[in-house]
């Protein structure tokens, strides 16, 4: 469970969300992960379940918690 530096300032972490299995999944979970204080790109992948969030500083792990369940999914973790 560690994350990675994108760019100078940036940090990468990915989720793993289960229940995602269509592109409006996918859209509903990237759009409440998005509106996370310093978030500054989502990707999430329907197939395999993983979530990348890139923000300017670490986030705290109950708020990403908290808005996937906002979209009716469960975050079961870190990848």
């Amino acid at each position: 469970m560690t994350a990675a530096t994108d760019t100078p300032g940036s940090v990468t972490a990915v989720y793993q969300v289960s229940g995602m299995s269509c592109g409006h999944c996918e859209g509903a979970v990237s759009g409440e992960l998005s509106e996370l204080a310093g978030v500054t790109s989502v990707k999430a992948v329907a197939s395999t379940g993983e979530v990348t969030v890139v923000s300017a500083a670490p986030l705290d792990e109950e708020a990403v918690r908290a808005a996937v369940d906002e979209a009716g999914f469960e975050l079961t973790g870190r990848v």
